[in-house]
């Protein structure tokens, strides 16, 4: 198979992925159920059809990017400097789940930092301002970047690839995971379960309405997966809290509110 062949059936598969995984959310939730959902709704105000035709336009170049990337680390001399193998009994079968968890863990460091510096005042402007349109994001937003931001973004699975053993079943995992949690940050509807809040859960992981925030503030709130980093650095916006209580109040109700004094 010829190079412009990988590459376009890689690209097909990414862009089959993204409208499935963001367009199935969106239709549910904006299209089909928005009325059964409007509680959940994080911000008040809609986003218009032509910030969704916007967000896919980029997500559709930013899907082409990471295409290329995926191409350079699987099927290119690039692939000798990584720790890609494709004897699935080169490792124990566990390694593959492992592997994944480990590879969030990573992309969440990288993301941070990452996202930290792309809001720079030198460089947001140039880069990240893109995404940043999208002041009330939806799943379409998930991808939209910047075509350096995207390279930037792929980047992650050079590093990946390089610091451990990847078997490329655990490579479509990540991509998959990592991109249905990335929707449903970007969601726009917070679908947590009432007793999410008071669990350790709660004080590890990210929320959708910990990301929409980052995008109506534009400040704080950087992490991807977790909010270990946005905790350890101060960086985490301090209205997250009161935030979420209030659109789960708004969601169930007085449960909720009793549910807190208890505690």
């Amino acid at each position: 198979m010829s190079i412009v062949e990988n590459l376009m059936r890689l690209f097909g598969v990414s862009a089959v992925r993204y409208f499935v995984i963001a367009g199935v959310p969106f239709i549910l939730f904006y299209k089909l159920l928005s009325n059964w959902f409007s509680q959940s709704k994080i911000q008040n105000r809609n986003a218009g059809i032509k910030d969704f035709v916007r967000e896919v336009l980029h997500s559709m170049q930013s899907t082409a990017v990471f295409a290329v990337i995926g191409y350079l680390v699987l099927f290119t001399p690039l692939q000798r400097y990584t720790q890609v193998y494709t004897d699935i009994n080169a490792y124990p079968v566990w390694w593959i789940a492992v592997s994944l968890i480990l590879s969030l863990i990573i992309h969440d460091t990288y993301f941070y930092w990452m996202h930290r510096l792309l809001h720079h005042k030198k460089l947001f402007r140039y880069t990240h301002l893109v995404h940043h349109q999208s002041t009330n994001p939806s799943p379409w937003t998930s991808y939209s970047f910047h075509i350096l931001e995207a390279c930037v973004e792929g980047g992650v699975l050079f590093v990946v690839a390089i610091l451990m053993p990847l078997h490329p079943i655990t490579i479509v995992l990540f991509t998959v995971v990592g991109f249905m949690i990335n929707v449903y940050g970007h969601l726009g509807y917070e679908v947590a379960p009432q007793g999410f809040r008071h669990t350790v859960l709660f004080e590890v992981l990210n929320t959708s309405v910990h990301h929409n925030l980052h995008h109506s503030k534009f400040k704080g709130n950087y992490g991807l997966y977790f909010r270990v980093w946005d905790r350890l650095m101060g960086t985490e916006h301090p209205d997250y809290v009161k935030e979420y209580d209030r659109i789960q109040q708004k969601r169930f109700g007085k449960a909720v509110d009793e549910v807190i004094k208890a505690v």
